[in-house]
């Protein structure tokens, strides 16, 4: 019998560890102008500080989420916060990039391990019918972590220097591990079990190269030989992935989960929604900074707007969910979401503040709506003994979603300035002309507005299945 007199403080102590793996997926994209500066780097090699952290997380988290189902998840979560703030702290001492690189990526190995349980740890601590509640909460804490990293940047580089973008992590961290040693159960384990070295191996080489072809060709185009030939490799090793997990007995992955239509359609939009989120994110402070000549701080306030809102109404919509379903929801956080980026279509030289923040609200409302009845529905569909699975993939879809929208988004606004420009070539990009910046944000937004509506047209259909269903079988699996 699962005791959850300590639910609470469960998800206080998960949420700390999860809030700055995610935080530091992206506090140091407001911050590649001073690390250009300081470490008299050009931006194609500093990217990387950001691109590395990226590539680790997607790479590690699904074999972590299977160890934790098979050898516990809660000593796996406090070796993720000893690794992901000692890799902090050397982060912070790096006497150059190069050093940077190569700490982030221990960094980035703690904070897999983080994003891959956190979630499923929470999932423990609470009864099914509190569930969206408290997912809500968490993805809260991962919703503000990723979007509120360039606020927190701006502010610590406001006043201080770049190693203290790292250095706030230590003490976090640090009573974080107390905390979750302290106050988090012991999980229950699945039956005895081999690792599934092999499919591990495949899928390594599969993400590695997908997320290796989508961070050269935002570089090179994607039309380049070597990225088309790493995309090839990618198809070809899931193609292999999914056969070996087929006739295995004991898989990294359960394919039959990916029967259950919902869950495969929440994690789909999920992925649609954060490429469009990370795309903005990397894309918005530029705009900020270098076209409505805000300061870094300011900057960095004004990328609060769509955290704060998430945070206001990512609670309700968890708790409504528990008590309606999700899919409704989901599908009317879409339709905000959507909303909104439409909205910022109109970013312009002379946009206002308030212009500003209006056009963000709706951002935010349809994030909150949409995420936490999501996540929900996501880990409502698993087993008990595939929930640390059910999380790394649900971390997954959220980071492969981000690192692909940094690489797409990021790479169709640079053509698009440089077509509006008429330039082909150009060292630094945010030196364009001032129209030709607003041409390829507003055309940006415009690619996000259709992947948007893609993820909306998937949730419309399934929220119509959930009707028909629901009249044939009103069961606790199709309320999800």
């Amino acid at each position: 019998m699962v005791d959850y007199r300590k639910k609470w403080i469960v998800l206080l102590s998960v949420g700390m560890g999860v809030f700055l793996a995610t935080i530091d997926g992206t506090i140091v994209n407001i911050g590649l102008n001073t690390l250009v500066k300081e470490l008299d780097q050009p931006l194609a090699v500093v990217e990387w500080v950001v691109l590395a952290y990226m590539l680790t997380l997607c790479t590690f988290m699904l074999s972590i989420g299977r160890l934790g189902d098979m050898i516990g998840k809660k000593k796996l979560y406090i070796a993720g916060l000893a690794i992901f703030t000692i890799g902090s702290g050397l982060c912070g001492i790096s006497p150059n990039i190069y050093w940077l690189i190569g700490f982030r990526i221990l960094q980035a190995i703690g904070g897999s391990m983080l994003m891959a349980l956190g979630t499923a740890l929470v999932t423990e601590a609470f009864p099914s019918n509190e569930r969206g509640k408290a997912l809500g909460i968490f993805g809260t804490l991962v919703s503000v972590g990723i979007i509120t990293g360039p606020t927190i940047g701006g502010l610590i580089l406001e006043s201080l220097s770049w190693h203290w973008l790292f250095y706030v992590n230590l003490p976090i961290g640090v009573a974080g591990v107390i905390m979750v040693s302290r106050f988090v159960p012991e999980s229950p384990l699945a039956a005895r079990q081999k690792f599934d070295f092999k499919g591990a191996g495949i899928l390594f080489i599969s993400l590695v190269s997908f997320l290796i072809a989508l961070t050269y060709g935002q570089h090179n185009g994607f039309n380049n030989a070597i990225v088309l030939i790493l995309f090839g490799v990618f198809l070809a090793a899931m193609a292999l992935f999914v056969r070996v997990e087929s006739r295995t007995a004991y898989p990294m992955i359960e394919l039959k989960m990916f029967t259950n239509r919902m869950f495969t359609i929440n994690l789909i939009t999920g992925f649609f929604t954060f490429i469009v989120s990370a795309g903005i994110t990397l894309i918005m402070p530029l705009y900020l900074q270098n076209i409505l000549r805000y300061s870094t701080s300011i900057t960095g306030l004004l990328m609060a707007i769509t955290p704060v809102t998430v945070a206001v109404i990512a609670p309700f919509a968890g708790s409504l969910s528990d008590r309606i379903g999700s899919r409704q929801i989901t599908t009317m956080g879409l339709i905000l979401l959507l909303i909104g980026y439409i909205s910022l279509t109109s970013l312009s030289a002379e946009t206002t503040t308030i212009g500003y923040i209006l056009r963000f609200i709706p951002v935010g409302m349809g994030v909150g709506m949409f995420q936490s009845p999501n996540n929900s529905a996501i880990m409502g569909a698993a087993s008990r003994e595939n929930l640390g699975v059910a999380s790394s993939l649900l971390s997954l879809t959220r980071t492969v979603g981000q690192t692909t929208g940094i690489a797409l988004l990021g790479a169709f606004w640079e053509t698009r300035v440089k077509a509006a420009a008429n330039i082909t070539v150009i060292d630094n990009i945010t030196t364009a002309p001032i129209h030709a910046q607003i041409a390829g944000l507003q055309n940006t937004v415009l690619l996000g507005v259709f992947l948007v509506l893609i993820a909306l047209s998937l949730s419309v259909w399934a929220l119509i299945q959930w009707h028909r269903m629901k009249k044939t079988r009103p069961t606790a699996e199709s309320q999800n």
